[in-house]
């Protein structure tokens, strides 16, 4: 029998395990002032699910706000899981979970056509797809070597910048003040002053360069008349969750085969995004490693199925905040998962963290997902671009996803579930990178 204390050491000594980031390197009052800029830099990418699926569907106000607070207190839930490593799950880096995008036109549909009941069904039976693959899925390690993982990530990254440059014009492309002289002024200010404090700020004042931005830019919104506290003043001080506070769910085949298949995207990405923390850390990932980092996503997406919120998966933006600010510790991640908690106990709270104007947002996001793609560009720098297959093979990839990411619709008379997977530039980045490596690969063995 192994005692409670040897247990308790075996734990640590696995939690601090080969390549885990050391947590004692930054102070609790530093860690949860960077953790705030992680919920700052994911909040709004998150809000907008809830909200476009909750308008598809046709929420009334109060069910808006209950889904929100609860989507905030499943991602608090969801960063958790991942970021604390455990022998079944998490992958122990500095990542934050939140709403997967891609999973908003399908589900939008689902709620619509077949009801909200059959929507979060189809959420649990994608959630256990994916924490029945996740083995079969870390065996893939071996597909994904340099030259297949850069150009991989460049395309996360740099398939964001729309959505920030969108956001930093106003956020909708349709609105009458879209691209209006204030929204363009408050994004580019706070840019600016990321930029600024990044160059002459110094030690802990430096990582926090995007949180400085956020609240420079936020005060000039302010006085520029930017700003509306009604949401604020509307929402209620606590809501505890509750299971299917919305319905028992409903399980139907093809909204499960749909919402399967997002789950593969979303896979395909959060490999990218592991990867590409494992070399901001230096941290060889195995297939263990993969195993508890989709394990953990699976559960997560259960979670969201059973309190009736929503897939939820790696945020590429935070990749770029671990490496903007330079601190790459899972600590800050824990007080950014508290925040998230806390947020979704106390819509009152949590409601303040919209006042920030997406243009500001925007501005934010223009570093950040640049920082990603570029992180993309230091791992293909480890390539032999003299081998000419190596050439091939991010050349190729990295155009059909950024060109399929601006012209998805190039896909659109294949069969929908093909649609589904094909229209998004990442994926189409892993296949063609994927399938190019190994045809080269058997090509190189077969000529020695």
């Amino acid at each position: 029998m192994v005692s409670k204390e040897e247990w308790a050491q075996e734990q640590l000594d696995f939690d601090a395990g080969e390549g885990v980031p050391q947590e004692n390197s930054t102070s609790t009052v530093h860690a949860a002032v960077l953790g705030l800029q992680h919920l700052l830099t994911m909040y709004s990418g998150d809000v907008m699910v809830p909200l476009l699926i909750g308008a598809i569907v046709h929420f009334t106000a109060t069910q808006m706000a209950l889904l929100i607070s609860m989507d905030l207190f499943m991602c608090g839930v969801a960063t958790l899981l991942q970021v604390h490593r455990t022998r079944l799950v998490g992958i122990g880096l500095p990542v934050v979970l939140g709403c997967a995008v891609q999973v908003i036109t399908p589900l939008g549909t689902i709620g619509k056509d077949l009801g909200i009941t059959t929507m979060y069904g189809a959420i649990i039976i994608s959630g256990l797809f994916v924490l029945l693959m996740s083995g079969i899925f870390s065996k893939m390690r071996k597909l994904f070597p340099p030259v297949v993982t850069g150009s991989l990530i460049i395309v996360i990254g740099f398939t964001l910048m729309p959505v920030a440059i969108t956001d930093l014009g106003g956020g909708t492309v349709s609105a009458h003040d879209f691209g209006s002289f204030n929204n363009l002024l408050v994004g580019g200010f706070t840019l600016a002053v990321i930029i600024a404090v990044n160059v002459w700020g110094r030690g802990f004042v430096r990582s926090i360069a995007v949180l400085i931005g956020l609240v420079a830019g936020t005060a000039l919104s302010g006085a520029l008349g930017m700003i509306k506290l009604s949401t604020v003043s509307q929402s209620g001080w606590f809501r505890f969750p509750e299971p299917f506070m919305f319905g028992v769910p409903h399980f139907e085949w093809s909204s499960s085969v749909t919402m399967i298949l997002i789950a593969l995207t979303t896979m395909i990405e959060s490999t990218g995004v592991f990867f590409a923390l494992g070399d901001m850390t230096h941290r060889n990932l195995t297939g263990d490693d993969l195993k508890r980092g989709y394990r953990a996503e699976g559960i997560a997406q259960i979670l969201g199925g059973i309190f009736n919120t929503f897939p939820y998966s790696t945020f590429s933006e935070n990749v770029g905040v671990v490496q903007f600010s330079g601190v790459k510790t899972r600590k800050p991640i824990y007080f950014a998962g508290l925040f998230l908690l806390i947020l979704g106990l106390l819509p009152k709270v949590g409601a303040l963290a919209t006042v920030v104007p997406t243009p500001v947002l925007g501005g934010a996001m223009l570093v950040m997902f640049g920082t990603v793609g570029l992180q993309g560009v230091r791992i293909l720098k480890t390539v032999n671009f003299d081998d000419s297959r190596n050439l091939i093979v991010a050349a190729v990839s990295i155009g059909a996803g950024l060109g399929v990411s601006s012209v998805p619709s190039i896909f659109q008379a294949l069969p929908a579930e093909l649609y589904l997977i094909l229209g998004n530039g990442v994926v189409v980045t892993s296949i063609v990178a994927v399938v190019l490596n190994l045809i080269f690969k058997f090509q190189k063995q077969t000529t020695n």
